[in-house]
């Protein structure tokens, strides 16, 4: 047994039972002041001091306070058999648990589920099809406060970024048939979660595993994901880069809903 450790004891006692405890070995607390150890973000590299027994914030390049994220938006008419259905809910399982080949949803239909009529009509949501949908970039700008600046977040309660455009609003007050693709790389610290909440559709699959399912024709959901609890599910480790990948549907009038809350800092957008 241990023997227990008087009140004030030095650092350099108490270090060997913080780490048979289990403690990681890179701890916020350092021993020699002015001492210096490289760190890194997805942006580069830099270095960390030691003042006052403390490591200060690594000195490596990161993103800004608002993460300016391209993604790109199809639009497709009401006519479509998976748009304006009449069936409404949450519809879980539509999509398999690891995106395909081409790093897109798969769809794990047996044949069809509550609010999709099948394999080759939901192939279309993600991918451009003449005839079928209309292409668009758009920029999703993700913003920190000066009061959280490591929580960013995109809110549209009324989210409707192509009125007006591509096929058009086919007669309603809004264009209410589109889909949102999200690809970018991210690397993972340790700590972070993601929340969304909205409609319809939401899918997040994070290492191309899924991490969010909130598939379906419904009003607003909400669902968050603890890196940290899904990491040996998800296959991720601290330090490393993995993909992101966001999938969005937008099916049904009346209403439309995007909300993006994340404390993900270090997406693949750098300064120059």
């Amino acid at each position: 047994m241990t023997p227990p450790i008087p009140p004030r004891a030095p650092l350099f006692l108490l270090l060997p039972l913080l780490l048979a405890c289990g403690a990681r070995t890179e701890l916020p607390i350092c021993l020699l002041e002015g001492q210096q150890r490289t760190c890194e973000t997805i942006c580069g590299t830099g270095v960390e001091t030691c003042v006052g027994g403390e490591w200060t914030t690594c000195t490596a390049p990161r993103p800004s306070s608002t993460l300016p994220i391209e993604v790109t938006l199809r639009d497709f008419s009401a006519a479509h058999p998976d748009f304006e259905e009449l069936a409404i809910g949450l519809d879980l399982g539509i999509v398999a648990p690891t995106l395909g080949p081409d790093d897109k949803p798969v769809y794990a239909g047996n044949p069809t589920t509550p609010t999709t009529s099948g394999q080759s009509n939901f192939d279309q949501w993600f991918r451009d099809i003449p005839g079928v949908n209309a292409t668009a970039p758009f920029t999703l700008e993700l913003s920190a406060t000066p009061d959280e600046p490591s929580v960013y977040r995109f809110e549209a309660p009324d989210c409707f970024p192509i009125d007006g455009q591509l096929l058009g609003n086919e007669g309603n007050s809004h264009n209410f048939h589109f889909t949102l693709e999200m690809q970018i790389p991210f690397r993972y610290v340790g700590g972070e979660s993601l929340t969304f909440r909205g409609d319809d559709d939401l899918w997040v699959f994070i290492n191309r595993r899924l991490a969010i399912d909130l598939g379906g024709v419904h009003s607003q959901e909400t669902a968050t994901v603890s890196l940290d609890d899904a990491a040996a599910t998800l296959g991720i480790t601290q330090g490393e880069i993995f993909p992101f990948a966001l999938f969005f549907a937008e099916r049904h009038t009346t209403g439309s809903n995007f909300y993006l809350e994340t404390t993900i800092t270090e997406f693949a957008l750098c300064p120059p």
